[in-house]
């Protein structure tokens, strides 16, 4: 009769996910991929890097331009002696003064603003992917959390009723009272448990929402399992894409590019700017016209203390964004290989649990359901192999997650779906 109990509630369990799930309010179809396009459109970082990339690009012509021209009109009354009026000259003279830098610098501004624009362009797509793997990790944290809520809720289940029966049996005499504690202690600890994941998932799912700038209170839904992503690269296949792939390594090489051009617009500033205008004159009395024309040169004078710095600053500027770059370079590398070592002891991993661990785990809980239903093993041993199956559960569950997040951090780092 306990054997025929006991069957009998592990076959009412097969139903029991399935009914938790259909009372959850959340989002219908809403899955990862629909969250991520929901987040590039509407998420405040990401249109803020891209406004500042497009305002950039308005900058190139500005910098290639000549500066501004000077339209100029002089009045002159000059006397031909102290109080005479009448033999005064009086002279009108209007006309146009244009200053023109040296030749190469507007051109070699231009490139620099150019540079600027594009760095920040790479900067705009590594907030871009930044923001993508944030949200792809926060999501799979969610999923953790819920299946988690699943797998608990399913031995909360299990366990009460197997409680049930225990107190039927102390009753009888046939158990101690220990183990109706125990039993009973099990079951409050998965009801903390619950409660914590309960506030966990209430928590990522508002970080979803802040990611994709909308109210936080919308719930989101999570799939019923999580599949694992094929990751066919090697380690030194993802070094060799570092230095194509990613968009902060990219955004550093361009800032560097754009020092050295720093240098050669320090040295062009040797030499000199020039001013040129073209007056026409007017005489008023005797209502003649001519002409004037002006050409001048800026004299770099100072160059000293002005030029000289200006090109030892532009040297140790470059020389530090190298530094930069060998420093964000070895970051990245370091930051790629520690994905790929979680990324591999995951996949590993999660092939032993779901494969061996798993199955025997649960062939050790059958056994020990059968034995006890028989009364050749006591109720401690029952319970432990049903808390070792649970922890393997769970175990499984946060290697697939530890799996996804590891290849959503590779995937930021190289600025591409690998």
């Amino acid at each position: 009769m306990k054997i025929i109990k006991i069957i009998a509630l592990f076959i009412s369990i097969s139903l029991f996910p399935t009914v938790l799930l259909a009372g959850q309010t959340s989002v219908p179809d809403k899955n990862l991929s629909s969250l991520i396009q929901e987040a590039l459109q509407n998420n405040p970082q990401i249109k803020s890097a891209r406004n500042r990339w497009l305002a950039e690009q308005y900058t190139i012509s500005q910098a290639r331009s000549l500066p501004d021209p000077q339209i100029g009109v002089t009045y002159s009354n000059v006397p031909a002696a102290p109080g005479d009026e009448v033999d005064a000259q009086r002279e009108t003279m209007y006309g146009l003064q244009q200053e023109v830098p040296f030749p190469g610098k507007l051109y070699n501004n231009g490139k620099i603003a150019s540079l600027q624009a594009q760095r920040l362009q790479q900067d705009y797509y590594a907030t871009t992917y930044s923001i993508i793997a944030e949200l792809k990790k926060t999501y799979f944290e969610l999923y953790l959390a819920n299946k988690s809520r699943v797998i608990l809720s399913k031995n909360k289940f299990i366990l009460t009723q197997i409680v049930q029966e225990v107190r039927t049996q102390y009753s009888v005499g046939k158990v101690p009272q220990q183990d109706l504690f125990r039993a009973q202690v099990e079951v409050s600890r998965l009801s903390m448990q619950l409660i914590e994941l309960q506030q966990r998932s209430l928590t990522l799912e508002a970080d979803i929402n802040r990611l994709l700038n909308r109210q936080l209170s919308i719930r989101i839904a999570t799939p019923a399992n999580l599949p694992v992503t094929v990751f066919p690269y090697t380690a030194e296949q993802l070094f060799q894409k570092l230095n194509s792939l990613s968009p902060q390594l990219q955004a550093q090489l361009l800032s560097l590019q754009k020092d050295s051009k720093m240098i050669i617009a320090s040295k062009l500033d040797y030499m000199p700017d020039f001013d040129v205008g073209a007056y026409r004159i007017h005489d008023n009395v005797m209502h003649t016209k001519g002409y004037q024309v002006m050409v001048g040169a800026t004299v770099p004078l100072y160059f000293m203390t002005k030029q000289n710095n200006e090109v030892k600053q532009a040297q140790f500027n470059y020389a530090a964004g190298t530094n930069d770059l060998t420093n964000i370079k070895q970051g990245l590398l370091l930051q790629l290989n520690n994905d790929f070592i979680i990324e591999q002891r995951s996949a590993d991993l999660i092939s032993l649990v779901r494969d061996t661990i798993l199955p025997q785990a649960n062939f050790s809980w059958q056994a020990a359901k059968a034995s006890y239903g028989t009364g050749r093993v006591d109720f401690l041993t029952l319970l432990n192999s049903f808390l070792v199956l649970q922890e393997n559960e769970l175990d499984l569950q946060n290697e697939i997650v530890d799996h996804e997040k590891a290849i959503a951090d590779i995937q930021a780092i190289l600025g591409s779906s690998v």
